[in-house]
C-alpha cells in the first residue's frame, strides 16, 4: 500500500494473546473464567493521516491491506478485516472524535492455536485508537465494543472473557473473573518449580465457529427447560447439579451433558483459584485433567489430537496436569510441567506425535503477563 512507503508510526500498541488456565464456554454461560495475558502479542503502529474519513490498515503476516471509508463502513467477505471493521464500527456509535489514520499489524500469535488472536486484534486497535485520538473510552468499554464487533461482524457468540483478559491482566496474576457481574480478582499464580508448557497440535478443524454457536444454542435450550421449573434462573449459572437433575427427563441426552459441563466447569474455576492460593499444585493439575474429560467427553469440543497429547501427559509423572485449552477443535493443550523435565517432555511428546499424525509439534512455554499496552514514538 501506498503509505507504508514513508510510514512513520506516532504511536505502538502490544495487545497479548491469552491462554485460560480452566473455565472453558462458561463465559457466554455468565459463569467464571481465570484466564491471563501471555508475552506472546500482535503488535500495532498508529499514526493519523490528516484526512477525515481515510483509513489504510495492513497486516505484514498476510501481506495484504486494505481501505477504509469511516463514512461508509459495511462487512467485509475477508474475514481477518471484519475484525477491524467491527471495532471501528462500535467506536462509531459511541464517539464523533474518530478520524482517518494509517496503522500495520504484525503478530507473533499463532493463528489457530486457541490463544485468541482475535480479541487481541479487536482489543489491540480500540486500545490504540483511543489513545491516538483521546477518545476518552474506557477499558471495560474497549472491552466490551470489541466483544460485540466480534458478535456483529464476525459471527462468534463469544462470551467476554478474551478481550477481557487481553485489556485487563496484570503479569504473574491469572484474573478470577465473573462473567455476569464482571467483577474480578487478580489471583497471583506461582508454580514453581513447575512451568506452563503450550503444545500447539498445529490443527485448526473448520468447526470451531460454527460449533461455538452451537454450544451456545444447547446451553440456551437446557435453560429454557429449567426454567419451567425454576423461572428465576437466567444462565447456567444460577443452575445446581440437583436442578438440573430434576430437569433432566425433559432433556435430550446431549443438552443434559453440555449443561452438566458447564455446572461443573464452574466449580472448578472457583476450585482452582483456592488451590492457586494456597499452593495446592496437585489439586491445580488434577483440576486440568478433569476439565479435560469434560472437554472431550461431555461438551465434545475436543479433537483426537488434543486427546492424543493429553493422555501422553498422563504417562509422565513430571506432568501435573493438561488439558486442551481455547474455544475447541484443535489449538493448543495446556501442560504444567516439572521445570527440569520440560526438554525431555517436549522431545518425546513431538516424537509420538509426529508418528501418530505425521505433524511437527510446536511447544512454547508462557508466562502470567501484562494486558494492553500503548507507547509514543
Amino acid at each position: 500500500m501506498q503509505f507504508l512507503e514513508n510510514f512513520k508510526p506516532e504511536l505502538l500498541v502490544e495487545s497479548p494473546g491469552r491462554i485460560n488456565l480452566i473455565g472453558e464456554h462458561t463465559d457466554y454461560n455468565m459463569g467464571f473464567v481465570l484466564p491471563t495475558a501471555i508475552a506472546k502479542k500482535i503488535i500495532f503502529k498508529f499514526r493519523k493521516n490528516d484526512t477525515a474519513t481515510s483509513c489504510n490498515v495492513y497486516t505484514l503476516g498476510y501481506d495484504q491491506g486494505f481501505q477504509i471509508d469511516l463514512k461508509n463502513i459495511s462487512k467485509s467477505e475477508v474475514e481477518w478485516q471484519n475484525y477491524i471493521l467491527g471495532v471501528l464500527n462500535e467506536i462509531l456509535k459511541r464517539t464523533d472524535k474518530l478520524r482517518g489514520f494509517d496503522c500495520t499489524i504484525e503478530s507473533n500469535l499463532p493463528t489457530g492455536s486457541g490463544l485468541s488472536s482475535s480479541a487481541a486484534l479487536e482489543c489491540g486497535l480500540a486500545f490504540g485508537l483511543n489513545e491516538l485520538f483521546d477518545l476518552g473510552l474506557s477499558k471495560i468499554e474497549m472491552v466490551q465494543l470489541s466483544q460485540t464487533a466480534e458478535h456483529t461482524y464476525v459471527g462468534t457468540q463469544c462470551g467476554i472473557m478474551d478481550q477481557y483478559a487481553s485489556v485487563m491482566s496484570e503479569e504473574g496474576h491469572v484474573i478470577l473473573l465473573d462473567c455476569r457481574s464482571l467483577e474480578s480478582e487478580m489471583i497471583p499464580i506461582d508454580l514453581h518449580p513447575y512451568k506452563i508448557i503450550l503444545l500447539n497440535t498445529k490443527v485448526s478443524h473448520n468447526l470451531a465457529t460454527s460449533e461455538y454457536n452451537v454450544r451456545k444454542a444447547e446451553c440456551e435450550e437446557g435453560i429454557s427447560i429449567i426454567q419451567k421449573k425454576y423461572p428465576e434462573v437466567r444462565s447456567l449459572r444460577d443452575v445446581d447439579v440437583d436442578m438440573l437433575s430434576i430437569s433432566k427427563a425433559e432433556m435430550r441426552e446431549i443438552i443434559f451433558k453440555r449443561c452438566s459441563f458447564i455446572i461443573a466447569e464452574n466449580e472448578r474455576v472457583l476450585q482452582m483459584a483456592k488451590a492457586l492460593q494456597s499452593n495446592k499444585l496437585q489439586q491445580v493439575g488434577e483440576l486440568l485433567y478433569e476439565a479435560h474429560e469434560g472437554i472431550s467427553k461431555d461438551y465434545e469440543v475436543s479433537c483426537k489430537e488434543s486427546d492424543f497429547l493429553v493422555d501422553f501427559s498422563k504417562n509422565n509423572p513430571q506432568v501435573l496436569g493438561a488439558r486442551q485449552t481455547g474455544g475447541g477443535f484443535g489449538g493448543c493443550t495446556l501442560n504444567i510441567v516439572a521445570e527440569e523435565a520440560v526438554a525431555d517432555f517436549v522431545k518425546e511428546g513431538a516424537a509420538a506425535y509426529k508418528k501418530a499424525f505425521d505433524i511437527d509439534l510446536e511447544w512454547f512455554e508462557v508466562l502470567p503477563s501484562q494486558g494492553t499496552l500503548a507507547r509514543w514514538l
